[in-house]
């Protein structure tokens, strides 16, 4: 697809600290607490949304996870957030250090070029 037609998704990096009751749970009482807290909360108020999970503790002591969050759309993406913040996740579980959103290849977009990305094999 040519970059001057290419749809673009809302990508949000969600670099989040874990707090002391996030902490204080077992493992199982975490997994418990996200399928049964924050999950059909998310699915009842957004579409369009995924999402992937990786842990930095083991190199950050101000951020312990990155959360991606993508969306289809920014209203997609403003749901997600509403939905989040609605739930033990937002500022109970984890305090949200800092959210950086783009839109993957932009620059291409706005300049009518195709994208440039390395790729390895």
């Amino acid at each position: 697809m040519p970059a001057e037609e290419a749809e673009a998704t809302v990508t949000a990096f969600m670099l989040v600290k874990t707090t002391p009751e996030w902490l204080a749970m077992t493992v199982q009482e975490r997994a418990d607490a996200f399928t049964t807290q924050v999950l059909p909360v998310i699915k009842a108020r957004t579409t369009g949304v995924r999402s992937r999970f990786y842990d930095t503790e083991f190199y950050s002591a101000r951020v312990t996870d990155v959360w991606v969050w993508e969306a289809d759309d920014h209203h997609a993406y403003q749901l997600l957030i509403d939905a989040l913040r609605e739930t033990p996740f937002w500022d109970r579980y984890f305090k949200v250090v800092d959210l950086l959103v783009g839109a993957e290849n932009g620059y291409a977009r706005a300049y009518g070029l195709d994208p440039v990305a390395t790729i390895t094999t």
